[in-house]
Parts: structure tokens; sequence; C-alpha cells
């Protein structure tokens, strides 16, 4: 079991990986210099438990001690810090989620060729997607419909953020995936693979989304712009075509989550 350290004060600078998980740029600040993402939530916990992610710490209330016994059975060396939901409160700047978190370290990130060695057939990009809550159910979406790689651009939000993770229900630990290094550079090495790269996004020439699943495409790439404006000109000029979904009563286009869900659904390689 890993040692239990009971903590009273909110100052105590063990705690100092979870404080003030609502700053985004602080926190991002944080992470990257100490290489670290927080987990929420005892699910999320376990799943990046599972996945092989190693703890730098607990933070637990006391009722999780029995439930989350066999994950921390595993890791020994992390600390347990032990703290009433009130304290863990004070710490984070919010209430935490059923008072149980936990600090991971983060992996190396992999290429986009090493991805591409394994035999993937359908991969989503978001692009510039910057809403922290749209990144996780974008991961969820494709954990669920079977997309077997996904790619965040350099201005993406974080998938390893704390709320892309909760959103995510902890999806990101078992979708493969990685940041690009050039973009929209980087597109043309999963098009030299036979991938058919496929722009969500108005425009006069595109095709509806029931055209591109008639094609049947072996290989397919989504693209996935950010929330706002969408996709820019020079990426949309570097896609092999653009694809819209249809609308009825007089919505023009959906938030780029629930877009990303039914692109997934029915451009899902049939088994």
């Amino acid at each position: 079991m890993s040692p239990l350290v009971p903590l009273d004060d909110p100052a105590d600078q063990r705690l100092a990986d979870y404080v003030q998980l609502r700053e985004v740029n602080l926190r991002r600040l944080l992470e990257e210099e100490h290489g670290l993402f927080i987990a929420e939530g005892d699910k999320v916990i376990r799943r990046a438990a599972d996945a092989g992610y190693e703890p730098r710490s607990f933070l637990l209330a006391p009722r999780w001690l029995d439930s989350l016994a066999d994950v921390l059975e595993k890791w020994p060396d992390a600390p347990v810090y032990v703290v009433s939901e009130e304290l863990a409160e004070q710490v984070t700047g919010f209430h935490v989620h059923r008072g149980a978190l936990a600090s991971y370290r983060r992996r190396p990130a992999v290429s986009l060729e090493s991805l591409l060695k394994h035999d993937v057939r359908r991969v989503a990009i978001f692009d510039d997607i910057v809403d922290h809550t749209n990144v996780g159910a974008g991961f969820r979406a494709a954990a669920a419909m079977g997309v077997e790689l996904v790619l965040v651009t350099p201005t993406c939000a974080d998938p390893l953020y704390r709320r892309s993770i909760k959103v995510s229900m902890g999806t990101v630990f078992q979708v493969p995936w990685t940041r690009l290094a050039s973009w929209p550079g980087d597109l043309e090495t999963l098009q030299d693979r036979g991938f058919v790269a496929a722009a969500l996004a108005l425009t006069d020439d595109s095709i509806t989304l029931d055209d591109l699943v008639a094609r049947r495409d072996e290989r397919l790439a989504l693209i996935f712009g950010t929330e706002g404006h969408g996709l820019k000109p020079h990426v949309l000029g570097k896609a092999d075509l653009t694809v819209r979904i249809p609308m009825a009563g007089g919505v023009d286009s959906l938030n780029v989550a629930s877009s990303a869900a039914v692109a997934f659904y029915a451009t899902r390689p049939v088994v």
C-alpha cells in the first residue's frame, strides 16, 4: 500500500501539484515544467492507472481509500495525501469531484510516423480547438466510435488538461494520440500513406457526409476546426475534400464535438 500522509494545511508544499487547478495559464506552465497532469475522479484515476501512467501522488478524501486500494497497491512509492473535502477545495480552488485527485507523470511524445506503423484506418485531427471541454468530448466520441488515432495541432488545447481528461471520462488514456509538429504540413504524411483528408467545413464545393460515406474510403482522416471560425483557408487547401453535415430547422452547424461524434459514427469502419 502507498504511504498514507494525513494533511490539514492547504499551504503544505507537498500539495503543490494540486494548487489552483482552475488557473489554466498558471497550470500550463507548472504542468509543462514538471511534466505532470491531474486526474480527477475515481473512474479517471483508475483509467490512468490501467493505461500504465505513473503517479506522482494521490490526493484523496478518506472515503476513497478502500475503493481505490487496488490502484494504490500498484504504486507503493507514490504518497497518498489524505485530506478533508473542504481542504481539497481550498487547495484546488474548486469543489473537487467526489474528493479524489491524482497527479500523474506525462509520457514522452510519440511521433506520427511511429503511430502510423500500426494498421490505422480512421484518424481524427483537432485543429486549433481551444476549449478543453470540446477536446475532451471529442476524445470520448473518438473512443466510442472506433477512431484509432487522434492528432492535435500545435495550437489545440491540451488533451491532458484536467478539464479535458474529466470530460473525456479518461478516454484520452485509451485512444493513441500525439501533437503534430508541423501543421498542415504533416497532413502530407497521412496522404502519402493512403489517407483521404476530409475537412468538415461549410464551403461551396463541400460534399455531404452521406456522400463521403458512400465513397467507402479505406483510410480516412477527418479534420475539425476551431469553435468560432472553423478551419483556416490554408488548411482547407491541403485537404482532399470538404464535407458538411446536412442540417434541418434552419441550423447551419453543430458544436464541434457534436459534429465529430456524428462524423465518427457515420464513417466508422465496417467490421
